[in-house]
């Protein structure tokens, strides 16, 4: 299940959600690969980053946010047998792109979890996305909370 990321400058945080967090979580869910689902349910349980405060700010909490995921998996898991597709996640090269070019966009000097978030919001069609997208969070709303919580931070230091 490694997982090899062109780009330096990941935080520690993302460090732990993409190497450690997220493929134990799929392992809990018996898969052999790692999921924009397992991204996200990563990025809550680990915490402490302006990611998780974003979805803590939104009321999605952990339990929310696995029982979302846990009703698209088992969604996904049907359409895919009836369709004959193999269970797969095409979209987790796409949101670590995308994470590299929120990072940018927001004049980041890394990675951090609040760019998997946005990236997250970003992917159509990937479990992560639905999930919080039920759950009423929106890029726009989500974006405007990391500028605002990354700003809050930025006058701290």
């Amino acid at each position: 299940m490694g997982v090899k990321i062109m780009y330096e400058r990941l935080s520690k945080r993302v460090e732990k959600v993409i190497k450690a967090l997220a493929p134990a979580i799929s392992r809990e869910y018996e898969l052999d690969y790692v999921g924009t689902e397992h991204v996200l349910l990563a990025i809550e349980r680990e915490g402490t980053g302006v990611g998780a405060r974003v979805l803590h700010d939104h009321q999605i909490t952990a339990a929310k946010l696995k029982a979302e995921v846990d009703k698209l998996v088992k969604k996904s898991m049907e359409e895919t047998w009836v369709f004959g597709r193999l269970p797969g996640t095409p979209h987790f090269r796409n949101v670590m792109a995308s994470a590299i070019e929120q990072a940018r966009q927001l004049k980041s000097r890394e990675v951090c979890t609040e760019h998997l978030l946005l990236a997250l919001l970003k992917e159509k069609g990937s479990v992560a996305g639905a999930a919080l997208r039920n759950l009423k969070l929106t890029h726009a709303r989500a974006c405007a909370e990391v500028r605002r919580l990354t700003s809050s931070v930025a006058r701290r230091e």
